[in-house]
C-alpha cells in the first residue's frame, strides 16, 4: 500500500453562517483546514496511509485541531507542539454575483515560526512513498519556506514521489515573492499541479491570450504552458485545473493532465457551490490517488481526479468526504444526483 506525507499549516476556520457578511456575523462555525491537511484527509478518505506533518500550539486549541484531523484517519504522530498560536482564517461565503471573501490571521502561527533541522525527515518518511506539498507554507515565512525546502529535498534523496501544488496567494505575497521562492524548489518536483493562474504567478509560465476574469477558460491554450513547464523544469507529470466562474455559485470546472507522453483534457462539471474552499486540494488527492494504482491508465487517472474535486465543492468545509464509489460513479457519467435509497 502506498504511504503518504504532506508538510504544511492547518488553520482554525471560522466561517460565517447562512452565507452572511462578515459585518452581519453574530456567530462563526469552527472547523480546520489547510490545503496538505486537506489532502491527506482526502487520500485517507480512499484508503491511502497518509500522514501529515505540522506544528500547533501546545495548547487545548492545538489539541482540539489534532483531534478533528486525527478522526478522519490521518497519522498525526508527526505534528509538533510548539509555537504560540494556530493560524486562523475567516470565510465569508458568496452568492451570485457577491464574491466569497477570506481573511487569514496568521502571522506568528506555530506553523510560521518553524524552522529547519526540527523536524527529522528521515525518520518522517522512512517507510513512505510520496511527499506532497503546498505554495501556501512556503509564503507564510522565510523559516517555514527554508523547511519547507529541506523536507522536498530530503524526499527526493530519499527517493519518494514528489508532488507540489503550486496554490498561490496573492494575500500572502507577491508573484515576484513567489518565483523567487518557489522556482528553485521545483529541482525536487516530480510531479506539479496548480490551477489556471498558479503556472503564472510561481513559476512565471503565462498562457497566451487568456483572461481567467472572463469566467471562461479555453484548455487548448494550456497546452503551451504544460510543455514550457516541462522543458523549464524538467518535471514528469503535469495537472492543471480549470474553473470557469459563471457566479459564486456556479461554476464550471475541469482539468488538463500532461501523463509524460500526451495531454489529456478531462470532463467538465457544471457544479452548484456549496464549499469552494478545498477543490483544488481534492483534485491533487485524486491525482495521487490514481496515479498509485495498479493498472490505471492516465484517462482514468484524470477523470476520477477531477470527478472528485468536482464533489469536493457539495460539502462545507475544507475536507472532501467522499468514497470511491461515489467518485466512480460520477467519472462514470452519473451526475443525476438521484436520492440514493
Amino acid at each position: 500500500m502506498t504511504s503518504v506525507v504532506t508538510f504544511g499549516e492547518v488553520m482554525l476556520r471560522l466561517a460565517t453562517m447562512r452565507r452572511e457578511r462578515f459585518t452581519q456575523a453574530r456567530e462563526f462555525e469552527v472547523s480546520y483546514g489547510g490545503g496538505e491537511c486537506n489532502v491527506a484527509v482526502s487520500l485517507a478518505h480512499f484508503g491511502v496511509d497518509s500522514t501529515f506533518v505540522t506544528a500547533v500550539p501546545d495548547n487545548d486549541i492545538g489539541q482540539a485541531c489534532i483531534n478533528y484531523i486525527r478522526q478522519f484517519g490521518v497519522d498525526t504522530s508527526e505534528i509538533l507542539r510548539q509555537g504560540g498560536r494556530l493560524g486562523t482564517y475567516y470565510l465569508e461565503s458568496g452568492a451570485a454575483m457577491r464574491a466569497s471573501k477570506v481573511i487569514y490571521d496568521r502571522a506568528a502561527s506555530s506553523i510560521a515560526e518553524i524552522k529547519p533541522g526540527e523536524v527529522d525527515w528521515e525518520q518522517v518518511f522512512a517507510g513512505k512513498d510520496w511527499f506532497h506539498f503546498t505554495g501556501i507554507t512556503p509564503a507564510i515565512s522565510k523559516s517555514a519556506a527554508a523547511a519547507c525546502e529541506e523536507a522536498a529535498k530530503a524526499a527526493r534523496q530519499l527517493g519518494l514521489t514528489v508532488s507540489a501544488d503550486m496554490n498561490y496567494r496573492g494575500n500572502l505575497w507577491s508573484p515576484e515573492e513567489a518565483q523567487a521562492t518557489m522556482i528553485p524548489m521545483m529541482k525536487y518536483v516530480d510531479i506539479s499541479i496548480g490551477n489556471e493562474e498558479d503556472a503564472e504567478k510561481c513559476l512565471g509560465v503565462a498562457a497566451e491570450g487568456v483572461d481567467v476574469t472572463t469566467g471562461e477558460i479555453d484548455a487548448e491554450a494550456y497546452r503551451p504552458v504544460v510543455k514550457e513547464l516541462v522543458d523549464k523544469f524538467g518535471f514528469k507529470k503535469v495537472a492543471i485545473t480549470l474553473r470557469e466562474s459563471e457566479s459564486a455559485d456556479d461554476n464550471n470546472w475541469s482539468a488538463i493532465y500532461f501523463d509524460g507522453d500526451e495531454i489529456l483534457m478531462g470532463n467538465k462539471y457544471a457544479v452548484r457551490i456549496v464549499d469552494r474552499v478545498g477543490g483544488g486540494d481534492a483534485f491533487c488527492a485524486g491525482m495521487i490517488y490514481g496515479l498509485t494504482r495498479d493498472g490505471w491508465d492516465s484517462r482514468q487517472v484524470l477523470d476520477f481526479a477531477v470527478a472528485a474535486s468536482a464533489m469536493a465543492h457539495t460539502f462545507h468545509g475544507d475536507f472532501n468526504l467522499v468514497s470511491i464509489k461515489e467518485v466512480m460513479a460520477v467519472a462514470g457519467g452519473d451526475v443525476t444526483g438521484r436520492v440514493q435509497r
